[in-house]
Order: structure tokens, then sequence, then C-alpha cells
């Protein structure tokens, strides 16, 4: 690599980091093609870019980075580095734990959150199980809407036992009608006619 090609591609892992808040290096040296290529692809399945890098060229391009303080990453970054960028913080790390089912690579060899810095790879069950920022979001909202959701229940309740109260109240203040039956009077017997009249004769 000539130097000119190397100025390029320094300015160009700058300007990678500025944009990224998710930055891991991992160790992906051993794979072979078939195992390299399905590691992409599940990268490629999780919004994250992987590439190998050269260390000193993504040092200096880290000391270049002016709001972002990369030097805990230096101690990591020997041997075969690859650089993993991705939109969750936990993304990369799900990617190495299921593939390492199947292979021993890649190894964790450190992770830039949002300026925390995480070094070797027993820290790949920590970042595992970290939230993104929406699922943190998601959790703050049901936990706001969890006490609103119950004092509307129980208003509800009270309203409810409010309604059988008047309800049981009304039907206990409103008097009885009892209703008498008819005496049957007995229909008069018609008058039977005197004495019969004598016949003329």
């Amino acid at each position: 690599m000539t130097k000119e090609q190397k100025a390029q591609m320094i300015d160009e892992l700058t300007a990678v980091l500025a944009e990224s808040n998710i930055v891991y290096l991992a160790d992906i040296s051993g794979l072979d093609a078939t195992n390299t290529t399905e590691l992409r692809r599940a990268c490629h399945k999780s919004d994250i870019s992987l590439r190998v890098v050269k260390n000193t060229l993504l040092k200096k391009a880290m000391e270049r980075s002016e709001d972002k303080d990369f030097s805990g990453l230096f101690d990591a970054m020997a041997g075969n580095t690859a650089m993993m960028i991705a939109e969750k913080g936990n993304a990369p790390a799900k990617v190495i734990e299921t593939f390492r089912k199947k292979s021993d690579k890649p190894v964790l060899k450190g992770a830039w959150i949002e300026d925390n810095v995480y070094v070797g790879d027993d820290k790949l069950s920590t970042l595992s199980a970290l939230k993104s920022r929406e699922e943190m979001i998601a959790d703050i909202v049901a936990l706001l809407k969890s006490p609103i959701q119950s004092l509307v229940s129980q208003l509800q309740n009270k309203e409810n036992a409010s309604k059988e109260e008047t309800t049981e109240e009304v039907a206990e203040e409103t008097p009885v009608v009892e209703t008498t039956e008819a005496t049957e009077t007995p229909a008069p017997e018609a008058s039977e006619s005197a004495d019969e009249a004598p016949a003329t004769e």
C-alpha cells in the first residue's frame, strides 16, 4: 500500500468513526472463505458493517477523532482486527455469540459504545445483554403507563361498585305494592216469579 493509499484509508476510517457511536473490534483470523462469507451475511442481516483493517491505520484515525476518545481500545489493537460498525449496541455481540456456536471465532477484542469502553472477550455476554436506546425508551414508556393503567382500573372498579350500591339502595327504598285478589261477588239469582197466574178459560 502506497503512502497516498494509506492517507486515503486513514481519512476514510476517520470519517466512518466520526459518524459511528457503536464500534466493535474482533479477531476473525482462521476463518475460511466459507465461514467468512457467512459471517458477512449475518452482519449484513443485522445492519452491521464488517471490514478488516490495519491496526496502525485505524489507530491514527482514532487519534484524529476530536470529540471521541478511543484510547481505551489501543491495547487491544494487535494481530488481526476486524472492525464492526452498528446502529444497535448489542447487535455485533449477538452476531458473534451466534456464530461462536459453530466456531471459535470471532473473538471480541474490544468495543466502544457511546463513550463507554469494553475490552476483552469476557465482556461479550455483557454487551449482548445491552439494550438499545429504542428498547430503553420502550421500557420507560411501559413503566410510566403501568401506574396510569392501574389508576384507571381502580377508578373503574370504584365507579362500578358505586353504581351497584346505588342500585341496591333504590331497590330497598322502593315500597312493595301488594296486590289483593278481588273477592268474587256471586251473581244475583234471578227471582222466581210469584205463583203462576191462573190460566184464562
